[in-house]
């Protein structure tokens, strides 16, 4: 039976007057239980206030949407208070606890990519919430909460019992919260949006590859990622990841057309892609994208700190590398017909502009 790849939305989890949490299901998209790939979004109002919470999985977020604040707390280490915006980048480790704020007028959306190998359920994030009304503390009974945090029986009926949210509450707009640490966020978090370009094409794209030269912490996920802006009617070259990882890409912004190519040559996938949608191409296969007139911009996360990959098209194609008798030989066409081939895309790589 053939995996479904064609590209999904996200359902809402659970949510209130603070915001919502929304997830992709394996159920719906395959490829997220094969790849053992989990993936959300969290949308926080004005004053939402997700509670603190650890996983079972390490992760990439990406700020889609507006402007907040996160409590960063690695394992044995002292809480880093961040402040975040859209297109920064965070690797967020196995252990790391986290809680998310948005003081803004400005909807904060983040989304989450990760590596659920190691986690209860394939394909999909199990967290842990420290506080609410499905937070540790409402498992423990009285006296272990008293004996474990030292405090007598009103303090600990308080402890378990203040707090009725589910995951995501709404402050008071008078409740104050910790300021972020301009040093707290050396390290911590990347803007894609602001950050050195790895590739630039005139007319075409760019692309910012996160990596563990520029966020560090990439390195204890295990996971790597890149921001790729593709403009109007411009095309992303044929490729595929050449090192066994899998690519997990949501849609940011605009629409565009994606082929997809598997096995025995048979395209497997053929859709059009919109900002919402997530999709996973299998290893190996090769996928290409050309962008609808207002352009099209995904993040994506691979499944390896430092992604390889190999292009088929543009001046850094694996094509140029082959010696012109095996081309004429396995296309079976004249040495006229190789050449003009050869001769093509020798100034463009990876991103291809609108034809003229």
């Amino acid at each position: 039976m053939e995996l479904d790849l064609s590209p999904k939305l996200a359902k809402q989890v659970y949510g209130g007057d603070g915001g919502s949490y929304h997830a992709w299901c394996p159920g719906e998209l395959p490829m997220l239980r094969e790849g053992n790939i989990g993936a959300a979004k969290l949308a926080l109002e004005k004053d939402g206030f997700a509670l603190p919470r650890y996983s079972d999985s390490s992760k990439v977020a990406y700020v889609l949407q507006g402007a907040g604040v996160a409590g960063i707390i690695l394992p044995e280490s002292e809480e880093k208070v961040v402040a975040i915006k859209k297109g920064d980048a965070i690797a967020l480790p196995f252990g790391v606890i986290t809680w998310w704020y948005n003081k803004e007028d400005t909807e904060l959306v983040v989304l989450f990519m990760g590596d659920t190998s190691k986690g209860h359920k394939a394909g999909q994030f199990t967290d842990f919430f420290l506080t609410g009304s499905n937070g540790i503390f409402t498992g423990f009974t009285n006296e272990f909460v008293k004996r474990a945090w030292d405090v007598d029986d009103d303090t600990a009926k308080a402890l378990i019992g203040n707090q009725t949210g589910k995951g995501i509450v709404k402050l008071d707009a008078n409740v104050k919260m910790p300021e972020p640490k301009v040093d707290h966020r050396k390290g911590m978090a990347l803007n894609c949006e602001e950050a050195p370009l790895d590739t630039d094409i005139k007319d075409a794209g760019n692309v910012v590859v996160l990596n563990t030269k520029n966020l560090p912490l990439v390195s204890q996920v295990g996971l790597g990622a890149d921001l790729v802006r593709l403009e109007g009617n411009a095309m992303c070259s044929p490729g595929f990841s050449c090192d066994s990882a899998l690519q997990v890409t949501y849609i940011v912004r605009g629409s565009g057309r994606l082929q997809v190519v598997g096995v025995d040559g048979k395209r497997v996938l053929e859709t059009i892609v919109k900002a919402g949608n997530l999709l996973i191409v299998p290893r190996f296969y090769v996928v290409s994208k050309i962008a609808d007139p207002e352009g099209l911009s995904w993040f994506s996360i691979i499944t390896t700190p430092n992604p390889m990959f190999t292009h088929l098209a543009g001046s850094i194609g694996a094509w140029k590398a082959i010696s012109p008798e095996v081309l004429q030989a396995a296309f079976k066409v004249s040495a006229e017909t190789e050449k003009v081939f050869r001769s093509k895309r020798t100034n463009d790589a990876i991103f291809f502009p609108p034809p003229k």
